[in-house]
């Protein structure tokens, strides 16, 4: 199939590849012990598969979508060695990905037509949610982009304190102010000062107090509000940071954020640490919001934006 076509540069593939090391050692160690002994692929082995696929927190919905697949291509093909199943897998994860107009990306981009750009940054706290925020703002200024950040977590001293430090690692301004002070009124100074400076991109931090659904949705609608007063279209993104280590926790951070607010984009991070990076393929099947982001390493250039190509490329070479 003619899926894989490099897009990635040799380095940010090298990244990739070792960002998924352990969820691609853990799914092939679990694939062989399904394997061993069986020389073709039938029905046990597409049993095995299940349960190798399911216990990588790719989900039971997208496994059961790549399992149909396989067994119409050995209905097709009649006869398929197991010797062939990873390259197959390969090319029917990267098919059944296709079929979703997201997950293209190439370089991290904004569109021209909204300036300042605004972003709005949700997550629980502990995902990565501030380190994200850093090296994305890393990566525009790369593209020479003009950022400024705003730390509306106001709930912690030590979120503020965060951003301050990659406002200041990464050489953005940082629009802050006292802890316990309104979330509204930092991201309506935000984005008065982005406005003032001509900014492309706006970054706005929230807190991520997701055991209290009601006062997390009111918080947010309010910060809306209150910048569209600055700027009558933001946010023009919210984008939703999950844990990838957490596996199918992140599935449900996912649904319980969707329910408080409108979340347009999501970012999986800490892939590079854990052997549950399966769970990217399950989330970029089954939601409606597309994966733009994943952190694959602790460098500033690690956090990547997710092409679902390269990624099946990496999982399964």
């Amino acid at each position: 199939m003619s899926f894989f076509k490099k897009v990635f540069s040799r380095e940010k593939k090298e990244t990739l590849d070792k960002g998924l090391e352990k969820s691609k050692t853990s799914f092939f160690e679990k694939l062989t012990t399904a394997v061993a002994g069986k020389s073709t692929v039938d029905a046990e082995v597409l049993d095995d598969l299940e349960d190798v696929l399911i216990s990588s927190d790719v989900g039971v919905e997208t496994t059961l979508k790549i399992i149909d697949r396989i067994e119409a291509r050995v209905a097709k093909d009649k006869y398929i060695g197991t010797n062939a199943l990873n390259e197959i897998l390969r090319e029917e994860i990267a098919g059944l990905l296709s079929e979703t107009n997201v997950g293209n990306e190439i370089e991290f981009t904004i569109p021209s037509k909204n300036k300042p750009y605004v972003i709005m940054v949700v997550g629980v706290n502990g995902v990565g949610k501030t380190t994200t925020i850093g090296k994305l703002s890393a990566q525009f200024k790369k593209q020479g982009l003009k950022v400024v950040l705003g730390a509306a977590d106001t709930f912690r001293a030590a979120a503020i304190d965060q951003l301050q430090v990659w406002a200041d690692r990464v050489n953005v301004p940082l629009v802050r102010q006292e802890m316990g002070s309104d979330p509204a009124s930092v991201a309506f100074d935000t984005l008065k000062s982005a406005v003032a400076q001509n900014a492309d991109v706006v970054i706005i931090d929230t807190a991520g107090r997701l055991h209290n659904k009601v006062n997390l949705m009111n918080e947010l609608t309010k910060i809306k509000m209150v910048m569209r007063k600055v700027v009558a279209d933001a946010p023009h993104e919210v984008l939703l940071v999950l844990d990838g280590s957490t596996g199918q926790n992140a599935f449900e951070q996912a649904k319980q954020f969707t329910l408080a607010t409108e979340v347009s984009s999501l970012a999986v991070t800490k892939l590079d640490g854990t052997a549950k990076g399966g769970v990217v393929i399950g989330i970029s099947d089954q939601f409606q919001i597309p994966v733009k982001y994943i952190g694959v390493g602790e460098g500033l250039d690690d956090l990547q934006v997710f092409n679902k190509i390269e990624f099946v490329d990496s999982f399964f070479k």
